[in-house]
């Protein structure tokens, strides 16, 4: 049973971003970004439920619109009065560890190669057409993965091609992406896809929090009983989705909304144009949703503030967030004007879609939405400021108006009102911590691990990949051919053909003649910085520019979809800094408060890493490390030190983990200790200076 969307208590600026997309899926989809345990994926899940159903021609793995079915549907051609069916909008959920063929689908090789047939199996994008694709923890989704649904998500179609033979079909869907940015960010380019983001969080009132708790265990004791109570406050979220769809069409962007948006956006810095749409269409949404018929510069304020905060990330060590006075004093330079005209467009004003595609301003209806011309669920016009949608347990405890909004910033709200009542999403930038970020220009030296590995995809070493250049063919490992070797494949299958009666015609396959194909690529490494914290570093202000070398390979590590942890050692012990992650702005943050001093337990330090590499070898085998270690080799805690970490550098040698030892002995008089550590652990040895760069020149390997 679905936890109901009216029930949860909070998070205002998630459910107004997930509803105006439902109102909109032009908009482009919702990024969610919080912690753990804050009702992300509760909320995505209810959201399906209240979205209206979609009509569609029986028997068509496509879900194809009988009044406008795809002429390229690879289940059609449709004919006019082709029978339909009515069903409710689907939630496909989309898992982190989902193959490719998984996602776009898949073909059948042998039916393909021998018979000339399309036998093709429709994967989660043809699932997902005209509903909501989720992505939970859409940051852990491999690259590639995540470029196929984006770009599906903004060509409304999926294209797969595979050894000559293409299928193409139809993907419209809302998609939502959860993620905890602990865990890792997205790249930029990917952050710009997703149309609107929004930062949630726990409440800190106690009172809130008993109050979800409360519902909580309601629900887990009789959830059938539970969702009755509060489903007459979904059933009002569902009439108001529906009556502000056949609304879109009539709202007008005037050319003063239109130059307010263009301020924002050039006094926020964002790049492209496509902030520029996606504010232009939420401020559109956001009016229908309120029963108004003309965006106003409130429309205006809270579409900036879904819209452009992960927009305005340069790079990692960015936080996301919009200045409050800066957004007023944009909006202030380019003042409402109520006498001013819209621009011209279909439907007497229209505002015509800015991408010149789809869009969600030309008519009544929309490609991206064919399900609007469904009757179902659209009795009547909401009241702009939100019906009495109050649960039957939401007590006087709440001192919630209805079950939709509430007094404080943790309010219940349905959608009905909620945080745009108060002008938007709360300032994201407000409790952003700062962080440490490197010289700007400052580029980090390539070090890769040595050999080929069979790790997961990225860009840092070499490795046997599902992408990149074909080296060679094997049989299938699992039964089953990835990315089909077809002259191999051939080749096996040529001698037996006699015997196998072919005398014109196809070739004769069996499954065992299949090859895949052997592909070489990059993989993403477990980067583990071994730092030394120990007083000698912090001598001469040498820690500093050893800080400021690993933030830029902390960025390197970024840009190569790599894993980061950070140890560091001083006075008596060593401190798991921060444990492997993909999160380089935890790194930098953790990296920027790490204190110095005291003696140097460089055995410890090197036993830490030891142990930290067991461990992560077992949650994640297929991933290689690389290991640094930044030292200038001194070795003075504890009896007979520097023979104690002759003995530790021998256990992290065992582990078979490739080691770079950073020299970071500065000075007139040189001990040359790192140089002897080097040799223990058989790794390269790279002076301090010689780790980063503010030249251009091309980058060199360097293990």
């Amino acid at each position: 049973m679905t936890f109901p969307f009216s029930a949860v208590l909070g998070m205002d600026d998630m459910r107004l971003a997930l509803l105006l997309n439902a109102v909109s899926p032009a908009i482009g989809g919702v990024l969610v970004r919080g912690e753990k345990g804050t009702a992300k994926s509760t909320a995505v899940r209810a959201l399906a439920t209240l979205l209206p159903p979609v009509d569609h021609v029986t028997g068509c793995r496509f879900a194809c619109d009988p009044a406008a079915p795809d002429p390229g549907c690879p289940d059609g051609p449709h004919p006019p009065g082709t029978v339909a069916e009515r069903r409710p909008a689907r939630l496909v959920e989309l898992p982190v560890g989902a193959a490719e063929d998984r996602v776009v689908g898949s073909l059948d090789l042998e039916q393909a190669l021998a018979a000339g047939v399309r036998a093709f199996e429709p994967g989660l994008l043809a699932a997902a057409h005209r509903g909501v694709l989720y992505v939970d923890e859409v940051n852990l989704l491999h690259d590639h993965l995540v470029d196929l649904l984006l770009d599906a998500a903004a060509m409304g179609r999926s294209h797969v091609e595979r050894e000559g033979v293409s299928v193409s079909h139809a993907s419209r869907f809302l998609l939502v992406g959860t993620m905890n940015p602990e865990e890792g960010e997205l790249r930029p380019q990917l952050l710009d896809r997703f149309g609107l983001t929004v930062e949630v969080g726990a409440s800190r009132d106690p009172a809130v929090r008993v109050e979800v708790v409360r519902r909580r265990l309601a629900a887990d004791a009789d959830p059938a009983g539970f969702a009755a109570r509060w489903a007459d406050a979904d059933a009002d979220i569902a009439r108001r989705v529906a009556a502000a769809r056949d609304r879109l069409g009539r709202v007008l962007l005037p050319d003063a909304a239109l130059r307010q948006i263009a301020e924002v956006c050039a006094a926020f810095d964002v790049d492209g144009m496509r902030a520029d749409i996606v504010t232009a269409r939420t401020a559109i949404a956001h009016a229908a949703w309120h029963g108004r018929d003309r965006v106003t510069v409130d429309d205006v304020r809270v579409a900036a503030r879904l819209a452009l905060p992960h927009r305005r990330r340069r790079d990692p060590f960015d936080t996301p967030g919009l200045d409050q006075k800066r957004l007023d004093e944009a909006l202030d330079r380019a003042p409402d004007d109520p006498d001013d005209d819209p621009p011209g467009g279909p439907g007497g004003g229209t505002p015509p879609d800015p991408s010149g595609g789809p869009g969600d301003g030309g008519g009544s209806g929309s490609p991206e939405r064919p399900e609007a011309d469904d009757d179902a669920g659209r009795g009547s016009t909401p009241d702009p400021g939100g019906a009495d949608q109050r649960g039957p347990d939401a007590g006087p405890r709440e001192n919630h108006a209805d079950g939709s909004s509430g007094a404080g910033d943790d309010a219940d709200a349905s959608g009905a009102t909620g945080p745009d009542a108060a002008g938007g999403p709360a300032d994201a930038s407000a409790d952003a911590q700062p962080v440490a970020a490197p010289q700007r220009g400052l580029r980090a030296r390539l070090l890769t691990a040595p050999g080929v590995g069979d790790g997961v995809p990225g860009r840092r070493s070499r490795a046997r990949t599902g992408r990149g250049r074909t080296t060679g063919a094997r049989v299938p490992t699992a039964g089953r051919a990835g990315v089909l070797h077809l002259p191999a494949t051939v080749r096996v299958a040529a001698p037996y053909q006699v015997a196998r009666g072919r005398e014109r015609g196809p070739l004769r396959l069996r499954p065992a003649d299949v090859r895949e194909a052997v592909r070489e690529g990059r993989e993403g490494n477990l980067v583990l910085f071994l730092v030394d914290a120990s007083g000698s570093m912090g001598a001469r202000q040498r820690m500093g520019a050893v800080k400021g070398a690993v933030l830029a390979l902390l960025t390197d590590a970024y840009q190569r979809r790599d894993k980061v942890a950070v140890v560091a050692f001083r006075g008596a012990g060593a401190q798991t800094v921060l444990p492997a992650t993909s999160s380089v702005l935890a790194a930098s943050a953790r990296l920027g408060e790490l204190p110095t001093g005291g003696r140097t337990p460089l055995a410890e330090g090197l036993l830490a890493a030891a142990e930290l590499l067991r461990v992560e070898r077992l949650r994640d085998p297929r991933r290689r490390p690389l290991v640094l270690v930044l030292t200038d080799g001194r070795a003075t805690a504890g009896a007979r030190p520097l023979d104690r970490a002759a003995r530790a550098a021998a256990v992290l040698a065992a582990t078979g983990a490739p080691c770079v030892v950073v020299d970071c002995e500065s000075g007139p008089v040189r001990l040359h200790l790192a140089e002897r550590l080097a040799a223990q652990l058989n790794a390269p040895l790279h002076p301090l200076t010689s780790l980063t760069t503010l030249a251009t020149r091309t980058r060199r390997s360097a293990a």
